[in-house]
């Protein structure tokens, strides 16, 4: 039986198609996008097939293929029986489970985003962080039907009686541009709910336009009463977190974060806040960058800070869901990932691609959610392994620059295109996310993050 993972791959252009009904995406007038699968057997090889599907809801090309146990497959560029100026929609089928991330460029290699696939969609999807002209910012998103029948989706907007709605064949996806929406008003800071027809299920991927960056993240299903996020950086070589927390009840809710320092990288604080029913609120970059927003904390402004975050307080037990940005104010480079349910926390996460090689390099950060326990991470191809003793809601972080391990007596091979794999001895239960930079000179935001796969 083949079991299908349905992704977006936003713009998939081979030539670099000008986007004229899509203008108002900022500065970026050309998007294209690659991708990466690994099988997540390690005894059986992966027959796979890849379906790449127009708006409209018609195959152009189908790609079969194997991938070995436990290893992965590049698709960068697109295979070459894909149209150029493919617009739309993947949908990958597979003997074993799999799981995928996808890379989008824009303007060439000047900016990138990265994503995670989804393994179903849910009848409806939230979208914690949603902008039309807010200090430049403009956003974008695709929803993928992963059903097999057409529906209709319909998307309401926190704090305006603004709506949008398209209907979508099987498989396929639309685009919904904020930038486009005349009833939005300039300088909108909110939040998105989609919502499928009887019967449909959608997924989505919402991309952040402005001057010196492009983000990704995933739309989100059921939330939980608390969420994680493996990695929060304030005031390192420019950079500022902000997270977005949307509250999917039908009540307001008292939220409270607590951060959780990394060794000898900060102090433990933690921020409050009030969320509307269906809205959002900021964290994490005005208390450590500004001093200002409308949250309450003892954290401590412009403070050197590497670590975690978790949900601790939620007054009425809402649903909630975030996502996370990561932006370098300094010398430019943004990225975004979707924060967790730690509900979803496993033994073991896969990271399907890490490398220092062509001038790019991964950076990963693990986070225990259970127990205290020991975590053993090891680089796919290699014999190398890095041991972690982590308490619960604390992270490890490792960058690979220079061929860095996270162990000072191991390096990564030169050239070296790999996974990793993070397993805890005991009741640890993990979740993860990956940064790519490329440092390439002429790349305005060459910084990409996505979310580990748990396995």
């Amino acid at each position: 039986m083949m079991k299908k993972v349905g992704f977006i791959l936003l713009a998939l252009m081979l030539f670099g198609l000008v986007l004229a009904p899509r203008a108002a995406f900022a500065q970026i007038s050309s998007y294209n996008a690659d991708f990466q699968i690994v099988n997540l057997s390690a005894t059986e090889q992966a027959t796979i097939a890849i379906q790449f599907i127009n708006q409209s809801g018609t195959t152009v090309a189908t790609v079969n293929d194997t991938i070995a146990a436990g290893g992965s497959n590049t698709y960068s560029p697109l295979p070459a029986s894909v149209p150029a100026g493919f617009d739309g929609s993947v949908v990958i089928s597979s003997n074993v489970q799999v799981a995928a991330i996808s890379n989008v460029k824009g303007n060439g290699l000047e900016y990138g985003s990265s994503y995670s696939s989804f393994a179903g969609g849910s009848n409806t999807v939230s979208l914690p962080l949603i902008n039309k002209a807010f200090f430049g910012i403009n956003t974008w998103y695709n929803v993928q039907n992963t059903g097999s029948a057409a529906t209709t989706v319909n998307v309401t907007y926190s704090g305006t009686a603004c709506t949008d709605s398209a209907t979508i064949q099987p498989g396929a996806a639309a685009t919904f541009n904020q930038a486009n929406n005349a009833c939005l008003p300039n300088a909108y800071n909110g939040a998105a709910t989609i919502t499928a027809g009887a019967g449909g299920e959608v997924v989505a991927v919402v991309m952040q336009v402005f001057g010196g960056g492009l983000l990704a993240y995933n739309g989100f299903a059921a939330g939980g009463a608390d969420v994680v996020m493996p990695l929060v950086t304030n005031n390192v070589f420019g950079i500022l977190t902000g997270i977005q927390i949307q509250n999917q009840g039908a009540t307001s809710t008292d939220v409270t974060v607590t951060y959780t320092a990394n060794s000898g990288t900060g102090t433990d604080c933690t921020e409050s806040a009030t969320i509307p029913a269906g809205g959002a609120e900021t964290f994490s970059i005005n208390v450590f960058g500004t001093g200002s927003g409308n949250t309450t904390s003892n954290c401590t402004e412009g403070e050197y800070w590497i670590g975690s975050a978790a949900v601790t307080a939620n007054s009425a037990g809402n649903p909630l869901v975030a996502i996370v940005n990561q932006t370098n104010f300094a010398s430019g480079g943004s990225s975004s990932y979707s924060a967790f349910d730690p509900n979803a926390a496993t033994g073991t996460v896969v990271m399907p691609l890490l490398m220092n090689a062509f001038n790019i390099w991964t950076g990963w950060s693990v986070m225990n959610v259970g127990a205290a326990d020991t975590v053993t991470c090891t680089y796919g191809g290699t014999t190398i392994s890095v041991d972690f003793t982590l308490g619960t809601n604390e992270a490890a972080d490792v960058q690979n620059i220079n061929g860095q391990t996270g162990d000072p007596n191991q390096t990564l091979p030169n050239a070296y295109i790999g996974s990793g794999t993070c397993t805890a001895a005991g009741g640890g239960s993990l979740l993860g996310v990956v940064n790519q930079a490329n440092q390439n000179v002429g790349v305005t935001d060459g910084t990409l993050t996505y979310e580990s796969v748990n396995n």
